[in-house]
């Protein structure tokens, strides 16, 4: 199992993270399609591991995917793991943070821009804050 800087019990998780958050985050949830809040948000900031703060993408990677969650086409270097996911029939790669270990969503390989890449994340794993803040 990989040590994380930030490394707390699942009950501590549990206690800090709505039920949701854990959900997603420590037990690699999946939000409903269209319904997360940062989905269609374009604001200019940072997006951030919202388990740990740790920064995680810059707005001007973020892009609309029209698949139902906030997508974006790279991460700030160093802030997101990738492993091998077998789960529900499939091969994906998982995106996790780097400092806590909390389950972002996937990545995958049919980006639109010249990085083809397409981070899909949960809203629920993130915060943002704006620019200027």
């Amino acid at each position: 199992m990989t040590k994380y800087k930030i490394d707390k019990t699942e009950n501590e998780w549990r206690k800090e993270l709505s039920d949701e958050e854990y959900r997603i985050l420590r037990q690699k949830g999946t939000e409903r399609p269209h319904t997360g809040k940062y989905n269609l948000h374009f604001e200019k900031g940072i997006y951030s591991c919202a388990a740990c703060g740790q920064k995680l993408f810059e707005s001007d990677s973020k892009f609309d995917a029209h698949c139902g969650w906030p997508s974006f086409d790279k991460s700030i270097k160093g802030t997101v793991e990738y492993v091998l996911d077998k789960s529900h029939g499939m091969l994906r790669t998982e995106i996790v943070c780097s400092n806590c270990g909390g389950h972002l969503g996937h990545v995958f390989n049919d980006g639109p821009t010249e990085t083809g890449t397409r981070y899909c994340v949960n809203s629920v794993s993130i915060d943002f804050e704006k620019d200027g803040q």
